[in-house]
């Protein structure tokens, strides 16, 4: 099974030549290229999203739950049809998780968490596919947003994935609170790789900046067994200023 997240980069105008509407196609251009059954994309305005959901062939929104909002950029689930959906939902990562853009821990903006229970063609498992993007000012915000993830999905005896814009490097507290010794979680990227890691965020230009704030981790019986930051572009023009990272599991 093969697992994407991708922030979009939200349509910005001030972005000039990399405004959404200069890069829309591209971006549909880079995921079916990619080829992945599910999809996690960060900062979507709900335009972008209509956009994806119209040009994406084969592939279909998770958003029937959804209290559709034109102030929000929300974190979506692309998956692709035959994908059996038996569960769907989302919560605010805050002290009150089912109040709409609600806020706390002095968080930049309303943050989310968006989920499918899913079943893939063919296959007995049910498994949930997780969303998230958590905030780029507050570090506590994203701590304790962690948190409510975490508690979320802690008594769930279906498998786990979680794919998100986490806005931490490895390593700090996001990171050892949802795959700390004991844990369920474990980090595709560290499952494949040691050494020095990659960064997954650029200018509009290639050049990596930054840390490794793109994750997916998963939980057993999942295994990775490709993990890759995907650096597609045409002739120096990329979809976002951050590189999609794509892994694909056997279970």
């Amino acid at each position: 099974m093969r697992i994407l997240t991708f922030n979009l980069r939200f349509a910005n105008p001030l972005d000039g030549l990399n405004y959404w509407d200069n890069r829309k196609e591209l971006v549909v251009e880079t995921i079916l290229v990619v080829n992945p059954d599910l999809v996690g994309t960060q900062e979507g305005t709900v335009p972008q999203l209509d956009y994806l959901t119209e040009h994406l062939p084969g592939f279909l929104p998770l958003v029937a739950h959804r209290q559709v909002d034109p102030t929000c950029q929300y974190p979506t689930i692309f998956y692709r049809q035959g994908f059996r959906v038996r569960e769907s939902g989302e919560f605010w990562l805050s002290e009150t998780p089912k109040v709409h853009r609600s806020k706390s821990w002095d968080t930049a903006f309303p943050r989310l968490a968006t989920y499918g229970l899913f079943q893939e063609t063919g296959r007995d498992l049910w498994f949930y596919f997780i969303n998230t993007h958590l905030d780029h000012v507050s570090q506590l915000a994203r701590l304790q947003g962690s948190r409510v993830i975490k508690q979320f999905f802690q008594e769930k005896k279906e498998p786990l994935i979680l794919a998100g814009d986490f806005n931490e490097p490895p390593d700090e507290a996001v990171f050892k609170e949802l795959t700390s010794p004991g844990g369920r979680w474990v980090d595709t990227w560290r499952a494949l790789y040691h050494g020095p890691e990659p960064a997954t965020q650029h200018n509009f230009d290639g050049q990596p900046r930054g840390h490794r704030i793109d994750w997916i981790l998963i939980t057993a019986p999942f295994r990775v067994i490709k993990a890759e930051v995907v650096r597609y572009n045409h002739a120096g023009r990329y979809p976002s200023d951050h590189f999609p990272y794509f892994v694909e599991v056997e279970y």
